[in-house]
């Protein structure tokens, strides 16, 4: 299964950003409005600058306190960001995402992000093939 079918199969409300500079504060009343464990940091809502989620806001309030959430994102999230491309195999991206210990991964092509896919959305999809694989075989099993 290709990245674009995940895509695909996804609500289409576009992939939730946040403009760099924002506070830890808003990022995380966002990620509960939203009820998502990662926003992405987009100076323009094309271009990823970082990707920010809530384990890395948890850490921070462990290392410094509940004063660190008015500063800024900029020196909590992610900057080093491992993307994907539409035509990526589903089974390449999960072992990406599973050796590099990360969840979420923006989909990019020509410089521009055009999706953002999860760890679940790649499982969804690979559990959906998994049972109409199963169905097919048993199909062909039972003869019809």
């Amino acid at each position: 299964m290709l990245v674009q079918q995940i895509l695909k199969s996804k609500s289409d409300d576009g992939v939730v950003t946040i403009a760099p500079g924002t506070s830890l504060a808003d990022a995380a009343r966002l990620l509960a409005q939203r009820r998502i464990g990662a926003v992405v940091v987009s100076p323009d809502g094309k271009r990823v600058a970082g990707i920010l989620s809530e384990r890395d806001i948890v850490r921070e309030l462990a290392n410094k306190g509940v004063g660190c959430m008015a500063e800024s994102i900029d020196g909590v999230m992610t900057r080093d960001i491992v993307t994907c491309g539409r035509n990526d195999n589903s089974d390449a991206v999960l072992a990406l995402m599973t050796e590099g210990r990360f969840r979420h991964l923006p989909v990019v092509e020509a410089g521009e992000m055009v999706g953002l896919i999860s760890i679940g959305d790649v499982v969804k999809a690979q559990l959906s093939e998994l049972a109409m694989e199963k169905e097919a075989l048993e199909g062909m099993i039972k003869g019809f």
